[in-house]
């Protein structure tokens, strides 16, 4: 996880103060970029905690087209609650946008890519958009992680492995990046297995990469630690649009201590 540790030193040593909508403050660089390789583990921070299971959970729930927070308790994580209104509902968030994009004709993005990468592995139009203009202000959350495209990687006229590019607009470094990080690696992987194919890059471009102000202080102690390996992703042979949280097994997390970041709303 050294990129995403030379991206924190980065900001924390050249970001720019900026105030920002949550009246908390940031440090921050706008465009930046870096890559992982599952091929060398999964990339989980190790630097610190990450929850894990909240990261599968959330995950299971947007791949269900999920937009209420009490949809499903067994699946249901609290990184939502801030934003939800008295019903639990968030309006077309990601599992809508991902499932159940459009108006009368609603389409299902993550079938769609599934059964490109299966029948046109070449094309560069693997893409899955969360960023509806139209359903924006409907959210109570525009979403932060805007855009995803896959790219199937040929071993002659064979393909052989996924990379994944992911926008992001807006990137809590500290708190929602590692999140982040792992939730598109799991998905990179799911589909992967689905297609026979070999998980490879993560590639994670950052729109306003940042650090808030109330959380410089835990970044310089997590800059101190030294990384631990990387853990080993285990799913069930399943289809992703199977997968529930039980398929999905970490092995081997060696981590440092929590540390708590306060959350920006």
């Amino acid at each position: 996880m050294r990129p995403y540790l030379e991206l924190l030193r980065h900001v924390l040593e050249h970001g720019e103060k900026r105030t920002d909508r949550t009246g908390t403050g940031t440090l921050s660089v706008f465009g930046a970029q870096s890559r992982y390789d599952l091929r060398e583990g999964f990339p989980l921070v190790t630097t610190k905690k990450v929850l894990f299971p909240a990261v599968v959970r959330e995950l299971i729930w947007f791949l269900k087209g999920s937009t209420n927070i009490h949809d499903d308790l067994h699946d249901h994580t609290p990184i939502w609650d801030a934003w939800a209104d008295e019903q639990g509902n968030l309006g077309p968030i990601y599992g809508h946008q991902w499932r159940s994009w459009g108006g009368d004709t609603k389409l299902d993005q993550i079938s769609e890519v599934i059964q490109t990468i299966k029948t046109n592995p070449q094309s560069r139009r693997i893409i899955v958009s969360a960023w509806n203009v139209a359903d924006l202000p409907k959210m109570k959350l525009p979403p932060c992680h805007a855009f995803f495209q896959f790219y199937v990687g040929m071993d002659g006229e064979t393909p052989k492995w996924l990379d994944c590019q992911l926008y992001q607009r807006s990137a809590d470094l500290a708190l929602g990046v590692p999140f982040n990080i792992a939730s598109y690696a799991l998905l990179m992987a799911m589909i992967a297995q689905e297609c026979k194919l070999a998980p490879r890059h993560l590639v994670h471009t950052l729109g306003d990469a940042h650090i808030y102000l109330n959380h410089v202080e835990g970044v310089k102690i997590q800059l101190s630690r030294e990384p631990h390996p990387l853990p080993k992703l285990v799913l069930a042979d399943k289809p992703v649009l199977d997968m529930r949280f039980e398929d999905v097994a970490l092995e081997g997390y060696q981590h440092h201590p929590f540390i708590k970041f306060p959350v920006a709303v």
